[in-house]
């Protein structure tokens, strides 16, 4: 028997194995959705629901309750405008406040906005712990609005005398997109933190920054005189 004809044979009976095998899987297969037919379509149906239902929802209720938050802010950001502040947070009985608009829409983006719209009524009331609480839960997508949320939550941390708080939230406002409008003025104030705590070399890094990084800005008008005065009690 030559050697070419053996190896025939056993490829053969590899194929013969290999087919077996497959016909095997595909019987149990078959007996397994025979037993399990109706648990089966049970699941896909389960399957099924869940994906319209997400369906429905991004594509449905989630553009509806979008646009009926956009109305129901419109209102509360006049009084807002008017700095009527108990309106704006609370309604006028008509229309919705922003409180009232935070929970009932806390999913949507104007929901959202809601509870900035809160923190910054309360810091202007000086009611700073309550402007801690909605400023923190306050996360947009817009880079500017971030900046301005993290400076107003570190301006609340400093009424509560809480500076190491406020430092690392102007420090992580001024890093989001610099700029010659609000970088300078987030700089000057994590420069008068950290005079507060009486680290003068810090607030003295702070305005060198201002002066170095931002001449085209309104700070760098006066910062030279912050410079001195840093110096002078360094040298003390």
């Amino acid at each position: 028997m030559s050697t070419e004809y053996k190896k025939d044979v056993v490829s053969n009976q590899n194929d013969e194995r290999e087919n077996l095998q497959v016909g095997e899987v595909v019987a149990k297969t078959e007996e397994f959705i025979n037993k399990n037919k109706k648990s089966i379509l049970i699941t896909l149906a389960a399957v099924i629901v869940v994906i319209v239902g997400v369906c429905v929802y991004f594509l449905g209720i989630v553009p509806s309750k979008e646009k009926k938050a956009a109305n129901a802010m419109f209102a509360a950001e006049q009084y807002y405008m008017q700095d009527d502040y108990e309106k704006a947070l609370k309604g006028d009985g008509k229309h919705q406040g922003f409180l009232a608009i935070s929970e009932d829409y806390s999913s949507t983006k104007q929901g959202k906005l809601a509870k900035y719209y809160i923190g910054n009524i309360y810091l202007n009331q000086g009611k700073f712990q309550q402007a801690v609480e909605y400023l923190k839960g306050f996360s947009p997508d817009d880079a500017f609005m971030e900046a301005q949320a993290k400076t107003q939550l570190a301006d609340a941390y400093v009424e509560l005398n809480q500076l190491d708080k406020a430092i690392s939230n102007y420090e992580k406002a001024a890093s989001i997109k610099p700029n010659d409008f609000n970088t300078p003025a987030i700089l000057m104030k994590l420069g008068t933190a950290y005079e507060m705590k009486k680290d003068f070399k810090k607030a003295l890094e702070c305005y060198k920054t201002i002066k170095s990084d931002y001449p085209a800005s309104q700070e760098y008008a006066t910062i030279e005189k912050y410079i001195s005065r840093m110096n002078s009690l360094l040298e003390k």
